[in-house]
This record gives C-alpha cells, sequence and structure tokens, in this order.
C-alpha cells in the first residue's frame, strides 16, 4: 500500500443495540483504538454524520480554468494544509471506521451502512445474525468493507486486526486523489514502495503515531504519542546538488562541501531559506545529520531532525493526552 501523505489515530464507532455487549466490546479492544459507543442507531448516525469527513474532506485542490477553453485548466494545492491537520484538537475524533451489527430494532446493519454512503468511513458488519449471501451482496453493493461473525473463533482478536487495516485504508483512500499532484512538488517519495517501507521502519522503530507530508524542505512531519515531533527531511540527487551548488556560490567551507558531495550528511538550514548561508560557516554541522540512503526508483537520502517546542507555528496536541482526557470522561 503507498504511504498515506497522512496519518493519525482515529476513532472506531461502535454500533449493537446491546449495551453490555458494547462496553465489553470496547474494553477488549487494545486503548490505542480508541472508539466510541451508541445503542441507539438514530443517535449514532447523528453523531458520525456531525464529525465524519466528506469528500473531498480536508484536503482539495483548486482548479482555474483557462478562459478560452473548457479542457485546459491550472490545478493548484496548497501543500501547507497537510501538515495543519496536526493542530487540529479534534483529529482523533475522526470516525474512520465503523462497527455495526445486523439485527436492531430501529434499523438494520446494512439499513445504516446505506445511510452511511455518502460519508469516506469504513464499515465492518460484526454480527451473530446475518448469513453469509446477506454480506456478499452488501460487500457487491459496496455497503461494508468486512464481515465477522460473533461466533467465530477469535472473533475480537479479528476484529481488531481489521479495524487496523482499514483505518490504514481510510486514509490511503484519502491521499490517492493527490497523489499524482504532489510528484510535481518534489515528493515523488510517496509513490516509491521502497520509501514507503523506510518510513514505516522508522515509525515503528520511533514509536510514531502520526505522520504528515511537509512542504518544506520537502519530508515527513512525525509525532510520536507524546506529541515529540521529528522532521524526516528527503533529498534527491537533484536537492543534493542543488545544496553542493549553492554552498559553492556562497564559499562553504570545503568540509560542508565535501560532505554533502559524497552524500554523508542532509542539511537542514532552519534559519533562512533551508539553504547554505555564509551565516552558517562556523557551526554548519549544527544543521546537518547524518544522511541515509532510499535505493528506490532513484536515491533517495534521508535524515531524523528533531524539533524543538516552538519551532513548528503550532503546538500538536498530544495523542497521549487525548486518552487520557477520554478515561477520564469514561
Amino acid at each position: 500500500m503507498p504511504l498515506p501523505i497522512y496519518s493519525h489515530p482515529s476513532l472506531t464507532v461502535l454500533i449493537d443495540d446491546s449495551d453490555s455487549f458494547l462496553k465489553s466490546v470496547a474494553f477488549q479492544l487494545d486503548p490505542a483504538l480508541a472508539s466510541k459507543c451508541f445503542a441507539d442507531t438514530s443517535s449514532a448516525l447523528a453523531w458520525i454524520g456531525a464529525h465524519g469527513e466528506r469528500e473531498p474532506g480536508r484536503l482539495a485542490a483548486s482548479h482555474d480554468t483557462y478562459p478560452d477553453s473548457k479542457e485546459r485548466c491550472n490545478v493548484a494545492f496548497d501543500i501547507d494544509q497537510i501538515h495543519r491537520i496536526s493542530f487540529e484538537p479534534q483529529r482523533f475524533m475522526t470516525p474512520s471506521v465503523v462497527v455495526v451489527d445486523y439485527s436492531m430494532p430501529q434499523m438494520d446493519g446494512l439499513e445504516l451502512c446505506e445511510a452511511l454512503r455518502h460519508l469516506p468511513c469504513k464499515k465492518i458488519l460484526f454480527t451473530g445474525v446475518a448469513d453469509e449471501k446477506v454480506a456478499v451482496d452488501a460487500f457487491n453493493r459496496g455497503l461494508i468493507d468486512r464481515y465477522i461473525k460473533k461466533s467465530d473463533d477469535g472473533a475480537l482478536d479479528k476484529l481488531e486486526a481489521e479495524i487496523v487495516a482499514l483505518q490504514a485504508e481510510y486514509f490511503a483512500a484519502r491521499s490517492d486523489p493527490l497523489r499524482d499532484l504532489l510528484k510535481l512538488h518534489n515528493h515523488s517519495f510517496l509513490s516509491d514502495p521502497a520509501f514507503s517501507a523506510v518510513v514505516r521502519m522508522v515509525v515503528e522503530q520511533h514509536g510514531i503515531v502520526e505522520h504528515y507530508l511537509y512542504p518544506n524542505p520537502a519530508g515527513i512531519l512525525l509525532y510520536d504519542a507524546r506529541g515529540r515531533a521529528q522532521l524526516m527531511v528527503v533529498e534527491t540527487e537533484a536537492g543534493m546538488n542543488a545544496h553542493y551548488e549553492v554552498g559553492c556560490d556562497n564559499d562553504a567551507p570545503q568540509s560542508f562541501l565535501q560532505a554533502v558531495h559524497e552524500r554523508c550528511i542532509v542539511p537542514y538550514f532552519r534559519e533562512g531559506d533551508g539553504m547554505y548561508a555564509r551565516d552558517f560557516a562556523k557551526n554548519w554541522h549544527r544543521w546537518t545529520a547524518p544522511a541515509q540512503r532510499c535505493r528506490g526508483a532513484q536515491n533517495y537520502y534521508w535524515a531524523l531532525f528533531p524539533l524543538a517546542p516552538g519551532e513548528l507555528e503550532q503546538p500538536a496536541h498530544p495523542f497521549s493526552s487525548f486518552l487520557s482526557e477520554r478515561e477520564s470522561t469514561l
């Protein structure tokens, strides 16, 4: 699966007419899979409708048609809006997956899924009543994404695994319409499977729970559960050559030029336009990190830079705080 342009923890909505069953499922799910329960379908529909993302959602490109043509147009996209999602305190309340029972008194599960068709949230039919014919028909009609019987061995383990998988699909689907457009903005690494594997490795090793495409320098903004931020700066051969040329034009020390030429470092000059300037001559080491190379469709050179509080225009509300706040209200 290609790397989503952004991903953050989101909410699983559990809908079942048995309140005790809902509490049992919510209790047994991984605490990191935050959930909200509804025993009433009307309340569930109203809440999801108020909190669910619509199309095109947070991120949208604008189209300017040429005056004398109905076919030719310019497409503009503000890349900055991607990482600014991390400044939204309510982002973790986005309902990405809905888990619904089939047999309920007000409306059955498939009627509820039909009512949610206009929203991009993924849907799991988790039931002990509906047979496989009903499930297959629901799949064919695009009403559900998964079907799990409550009576299956390890049903809750299956449910948890499918929630995780569908949350990933949710963010992938939000990213796909913009992926080709972003290739034109020095973000070709988004569609490279080799680099996607590197990012997933970094996410696992550093306990990252959310990431966002970052515009300048090109890279990925990473947060762990406590809201500690790192910027994964990504350079191509062309980008490294540009750093070398700017360094030469500004009489950079030979040690800097050699390190860039040999691809030993990734620069990130935060004070200025991101490129080398004469003011950095004595302490250029402060603004660089050892380069890691990813061999994909092309060579990518990347490094992680911890971001101190205040380096971003706004602080991010940490996922750990969100979980603590939810636990205190339950």
